[in-house]
């Protein structure tokens, strides 16, 4: 049985991934943060801990001896990384570069072939000159979730080259109803439907101008899975390759639930517009389409119309 090690089990993409592995039939370890709630994952064997303690972890990853390991966690938002940028460079970066040493310790000590794929993020690129961006997009981040983003995309190279299968995903937003929602996508999905029932009379946003590439979560996790498995190791960029505005996802939002005049909802908050932000992030995803036979399987309108309509079931 393949034996998986996932961390970030809390997440949006963890829970998706788990379910995936489950299904799949894999024997699932999940490092779960001690300072969180833990997850009810009664199939998963979790292991409480904190991924930049990385004698624990390499300590873990030794007993545990996964075939496979994904590594999820993250100081997830932008803005908090501004905030807190140092612990941001610890979790995103150093606990990446630690965990790969742990991997390639772990393939040497039980002599078998270790998977790792890392969650990268297009924020990697900053404000890139061209789109869509690929692999051979510099790396030039703006903001201290980018940074350490790049430091540990450029790290996965590092150890593929010391022979393991390593691989990062850049990956490009992605969305689902088990988004958080402290994420600008769930708060609108929340908000509109909020407004819709009568519970909120406004919502407030920063940059509506901001342009990403989002897509379906589960479409992205499957990615995961497609590139831990195949035959060589690669850096691969996972987007949708088309770019909508966040008011794009706003008017989305409302159309779902039948509201067009949506400008008179929405009032812009100076304080939500972020100290750096890309203007335009849109993925161009030929390689892992051509190599992983990835393919995205939900619209932009279809993602935004699935998030609002649980938000819509889950309003008390």
């Amino acid at each position: 049985m393949t034996r998986a090690f996932v961390t970030g089990v809390n997440g949006q993409d963890g829970s998706y991934l788990v379910d995936r592995l489950l299904a799949d039939g894999v024997e699932v370890h999940a490092l779960a943060h001690d300072l969180e709630p833990l997850p009810d994952l009664p199939e998963v064997h979790l292991h409480v801990g904190d991924v930049t303690v990385s004698d624990d972890v390499r300590r873990l990853l030794l007993e545990v001896a996964p075939d496979e390991v994904y590594n999820l966690a993250a100081v997830s938002s932008v803005a908090r990384s501004w905030t807190e940028p140092e612990l941001t460079g610890r979790v995103n970066g150093l606990a990446a570069a630690a965990l790969l040493d742990a991997a390639l310790a772990a393939q040497d000590e039980h002599g078998r072939a270790v998977r790792v794929v890392q969650a990268s993020s297009a924020e990697i690129f900053g404000q890139p000159e061209h789109s869509p961006q690929d692999e051979s997009t510099p790396v030039r981040p703006v903001n201290p979730y980018g940074a350490a983003k790049a430091y540990a995309h450029l790290m996965v190279d590092v150890y593929r080259r010391r022979g393991l299968h390593a691989v990062s995903l850049i990956l490009y937003n992605h969305e689902s109803p088990r988004r958080p929602a402290h994420f600008v996508t769930r708060k609108i999905t929340s908000t509109v439907a909020a407004i819709a029932q009568g519970r909120a009379t406004r919502l407030a946003l920063g940059n509506l101008d901001a342009r990403r590439d989002w897509g379906w979560a589960p479409d992205y996790v499957d990615a995961m899975v497609r590139a831990a498995r195949a035959e060589s190791p690669d850096d691969y960029v996972i987007a949708t390759g088309t770019a909508h505005s966040v008011r794009d996802f706003v008017a989305a939002a409302f159309d779902q639930v039948g509201i067009t005049d949506w400008e008179s909802w929405v009032v812009a908050d100076p304080d939500l517009v972020r100290p750096a932000d890309a203007s335009e992030l849109v993925g161009d995803s030929s390689r892992a389409r051509e190599r992983l036979g990835w393919v995205p399987t939900r619209e932009f309108a279809d993602v935004v119309a699935e998030m609002v309509r649980c938000d819509l079931a889950d309003s008390p």
